[in-house]
């Protein structure tokens, strides 16, 4: 009996990975004949499929540029923030030591990221510096007349930089208040507050403008590629309404019946996010060279996209894309399939 009784325990699992296999190998073979015919059914449907695919493609493109857009001007607005600093002039002959010493108090508020001075002496040979090439100018500027007519007017300088270029009304009190600041600064040349700042907001705006123009118009095409899409995939089915019906009737589960048209939609969503990445990251790089011309900062968009994440941006848009298309076919099949 116990002989028995594991011979029964043998054949039962050899018949349990029979019918596993037997399961993988029906499961394969019902993919392939899915993936398969939404192949036909993409260029049974040809022209109604380019139509799909270009309405998609603009949407992924302008879904592209807009993140594009808002990230060049974002990285503008703070590459001029990173240049912004605060100038202070103190009285010509201003000691290293005083100096040293409002750098100190100054280094304490929370919103400043780092000070630098210059003692006027610095400052004389910084201009001698500036113009080392000019052999007249420089032998005019050697002259010790010369020089200590410069030393007696040259302010010495001190530059803050700050962390928040939107919140420096502490700093400016601190420099206003401070008794040692105001017993050393040159009472005829004002610290400069707001330099660039108006050219930061107007970055700014463009950048907002961008993103939110940009989502808008993406949220329109995502509709009317959904609409296409749903459109398309309704007239395939429409067309293939008795196809569909001996299928039913002889028993084809709906998930069988359904994958051909959502493959068809995702091929849309392929081909649409492979073209729309092509055309963003084309043309990216034809207006690289005038936008940094012009002073935009490209430096990061660009390294991005010449360096492996290249593959994730591609990976990116054809994903949305496909996303879209299997939302937009299970909509319009959902109705068909549930009468």
């Amino acid at each position: 009996m116990p002989k028995i009784a594991n011979k029964e325990i043998k054949n039962t699992k050899k018949n349990l990975k029979t019918m596993s296999k037997s399961g993988k190998s029906h499961h394969l073979r019902n993919t392939s004949r899915i993936v398969k015919y939404g192949a036909i059914g993409f260029t049974r449907n040809i022209w109604l499929s380019i139509a799909a695919t270009l309405v998609m493609t603009v949407t992924l493109l302008i879904l592209f540029i807009t993140v594009i857009a808002s990230a060049v001007l974002n990285a503008t607005a703070d590459s001029i923030r990173e240049k912004i600093d605060i100038t202070v002039f103190f009285k010509p002959g201003t000691s290293q030591e005083v100096l040293a010493d409002i750098s100190e108090t100054l280094k304490a508020n929370d919103n400043v990221k780092e000070v630098n001075f210059s003692t006027t002496e610095e400052e004389y040979q910084k201009s001698l510096d500036l113009y080392a090439d000019d052999e007249n100018l420089m032998t005019t500027l050697s002259d010790e007349n010369m020089k200590n007519l410069m030393l007696q007017s040259m302010q010495s300088t001190m530059r803050i930089k700050v962390i928040d270029t939107n919140n420096i009304d502490d700093i400016k009190n601190l420099v206003e208040t401070d008794e040692e600041i105001q017993a050393n600064i040159d009472p005829d040349r004002l610290p400069t507050y707001d330099v660039n700042r108006a050219e930061i907001e107007t970055i700014t705006n463009w950048a907002n403008i961008a993103k939110n123009g940009g989502i808008v118009l993406s949220i329109v095409f995502l509709a009317i590629s959904i609409l296409v899409i749903f459109n398309t995939i309704r007239m395939a089915i429409y067309s293939r309404s008795e196809e569909i019906y001996m299928m039913k009737l002889v028993g084809a589960d709906s998930s069988f019946i359904r994958g051909p048209f959502v493959i068809e939609a995702q091929m849309c969503g392929i081909i649409s996010g492979i073209i729309a990445a092509t055309l963003g990251y084309i043309g990216f790089n034809f207006v690289a060279q005038p936008l940094e011309d012009y002073g935009i900062s490209i430096t990061n968009i660009r390294d991005v996209l010449e360096s492996q994440w290249i593959i994730v941006i591609y990976a990116a848009t054809i994903a949305i894309g496909i996303a879209i298309g299997t939302l937009s076919a299970r909509i319009a099949i959902h109705r068909y399939l549930a009468k």
